[in-house]
């Protein structure tokens, strides 16, 4: 039987990594749109070797808009042009059979094209071209995507609220927004990625507009509801690790 993440290794996975990493980037103006479901479908989406991640019985899907800045290499500095843009993912909560608790992506829409190949190439993410635009009006966040095939975009205008705080310990919040792990199938087999930046400020977020555009293209069926949890961040800085096994 696999093991199962406890609060303690949770935690643990927040600190920062005695290895070195490959990639600064920062990850800016979050919106974090959660639907709660079957753990049981889930699961049938998963490779051999993950196994569907559970707060109080409840799996949860993910919409998650959000900016990419000063992206570079370790050794680089930001380069114009390339080094900003945008993305999309759709992703859940998983964890293996040693009980590391990560994130399995369905797919991550990117408007920079050597991005989505570097992360194809050397991280073996189902990245996927797409055209965005993000545009803030008097707070207000008007985040569109087009992936590349689809014939329309999806929409999402979102607001996040100037208060924060960091996510309880054992909280839902915590549980959804707290993931230091991603997941990824290799030609080698499953391999495991790791980030780390300070715990998320955490805020409201107000959603005037949003689509499930996204789901679907990932094999999912339209809830037919508003997301189950909101929540938004302004941003963190991260730090990027190798694959490991």
């Amino acid at each position: 039987m696999p093991a199962t993440p406890t609060l303690e290794s949770r935690l643990a996975f927040r600190e920062r990594p005695v290895r070195t990493h490959v990639m600064h980037q920062r990850w800016e103006s979050l919106l974090f749109l959660h639907w709660r479901w079957d753990a049981a479908e889930i699961q049938r989406t998963l490779p051999p070797g993950l196994f569907v991640d559970t707060f109080q019985g409840d799996a949860w899907l993910a919409i998650v808009p959000f900016y990419m800045r000063g992206i570079r290499p370790r050794f680089c500095p930001p380069v114009r042009g390339i080094s900003d843009f945008l993305e999309l993912n759709v992703r859940t909560y998983v964890h293996d059979e040693q009980g590391r608790p990560g994130v399995w992506f369905y797919s991550l829409d990117c408007n920079q094209r050597l991005a989505v190949w570097t992360a194809r190439t050397f991280f073996h993410l189902p990245y996927q071209n797409a055209r965005m635009s993000a545009q803030m009006r008097d707070g207000c966040i008007d985040y569109r995507c087009q992936r590349g095939g689809e014939p329309a975009a999806s929409q999402f205008r979102y607001r996040i609220a100037a208060e924060s705080q960091v996510a309880e310990p054992g909280s839902l919040a915590f549980f959804l927004a707290e993931r230091y792990l991603l997941f990824s199938q290799t030609p080698r087999g499953l391999r495991c990625g790791q980030v780390h930046h300070t715990p998320y400020a955490l805020a409201d977020a107000n959603l005037e507009t949003w689509d499930v555009n996204p789901l679907l293209q990932a094999g999912f069926t339209d809830p037919r509801r508003p997301p189950d949890h909101m929540i938004g961040s302004s941003g963190v800085d991260v730090a990027v690790y190798p694959l490991t096994s």
